[in-house]
């Protein structure tokens, strides 16, 4: 019998397997690790809609991460103000606070953050491509390309495909679990922090969570529960 994220792992598969084989050939990445970081990422977001609701719904309401400064203290943009004082950042504003106001609807994670009028969602995509990439990227996340499929797979694909290079050097032709895992690390919190951890925290690293379980820790879990699915 499948677990209920297994039961999710097999969604993706059967709704967007296709393509991500698609995008996976030729590179060292997988077709499980990228299934694992899409569910640790979103999973919690669409977990009680994907069934009744279609991919393109799921896919519109992969957004998050409301965090900002202090403890946003090393990533652009801190709040607001420093996103509005960009190019077309008011703009982003109208978007990313439409997004927490969207997903508040469904998720009663969100609804403390969202009465404040200031707060915007960092966080967009099922790869949940962040908003520090905004000013070279602007017609993705103003237009919303991140709730396509097409749209979300290719951030994804590309900060992964630069997270693997970053960790291991060009030419790498394929991962071994614990590669895949460390890789998946790097694209939650940066490839410099990553290796200086390896050899004392090995998978206890990335974001922790509120049962003090590590990112690495899941995606770990994660790329265990996808063998067998497909």
């Amino acid at each position: 019998m499948t677990t209920a994220m297994q039961d999710a792992m097999i969604w993706m598969n059967k709704n967007f397997g296709a393509d991500i084989d698609a995008a996976v050939a030729g590179t060292p990445i997988t077709k499980n690790l990228l299934i694992s970081i899409g569910i640790q990422e979103t999973f919690y977001i669409w977990a009680k809609m994907y069934k009744t609701a279609t991919p393109e719904e799921v896919l519109a309401v992969c957004v998050g991460d409301t965090i900002d400064f202090p403890k946003r203290a090393s990533a652009w943009p801190k709040d607001r103000a420093d996103l509005e004082s960009h190019a077309r950042g008011k703009e982003m504003f109208k978007v990313a606070r439409a997004a927490l106001v969207r997903i508040a609807a469904i998720n009663s994670g969100y609804k403390v953050a969202v009465k404040k009028a200031d707060k915007f969602c960092h966080g967009f995509g099922m790869f949940q491509y962040d908003i520090q990439f905004f000013d070279g990227d602007k017609d993705y996340f103003i237009n919303e390309k991140w709730a396509t499929w097409k749209g979300t797979l290719s951030r994804g694909m590309s900060e992964l495909t630069a997270q693997t290079k970053a960790v291991y050097g060009a030419g790498k032709k394929s991962l071994t679990h614990d590669e895949s895992v460390y890789v998946a690390i790097a694209y939650n919190q940066g490839a410099t922090k990553t290796k200086k951890n390896m050899a004392t925290r090995k998978f206890k690293q990335g974001y922790k969570d509120d049962l003090g379980v590590f990112y690495g820790e899941h995606i770990e879990s994660n790329l265990k529960a996808t063998k067998g699915l497909w």
